[in-house]
């Protein structure tokens, strides 16, 4: 295999508030995307956080942190500048809170179901 056959793929993933979840997986798959993993998180950053009621609802207090989902997919370099730009269209309401997108190099992968490596995501 020669210097330009050498197969790229990305890792993006996306730390975003939990409410615009399931409009940004939508969009992801919709621009080809193979698949995504969600994970319900709590993050602390920029954004403000939230005012929340007590037990009983008689008191009220800033919570430690911000209901987040980090989206992760995986997807061919030709792919990253549209998912990124979906990603960031659709979560972006101009606050600090609206969340963090990093992109990074996949150097191996592996179906453990077969023992293959990944040569492609088709």
């Amino acid at each position: 295999m020669g210097i330009l056959d050498v197969y790229i793929m990305k890792k993006i993933e996306a730390m975003v508030p939990s409410l615009r979840r399931k409009d940004i997986v939508d969009s992801i798959l919709n621009a080809g995307a193979q698949g995504v993993t969600v994970v319900e998180s709590k993050g602390k950053g920029k954004g403000n956080r939230p005012l929340v009621s007590g037990a009983r609802g008689t008191a009220k207090y800033i919570a430690d942190y911000n209901r987040i989902d980090t989206i992760t997919t995986v997807v061919d370099d030709s792919k990253i500048d549209s998912i990124v730009s979906i990603i960031m269209n659709t979560s972006y309401r101009g606050n600090n809170g609206d969340g963090m997108i990093f992109v990074s190099t996949i150097d191996e992968a592996y179906h453990i179901g077969t023992k293959s490596k990944i040569s492609s995501l088709d």
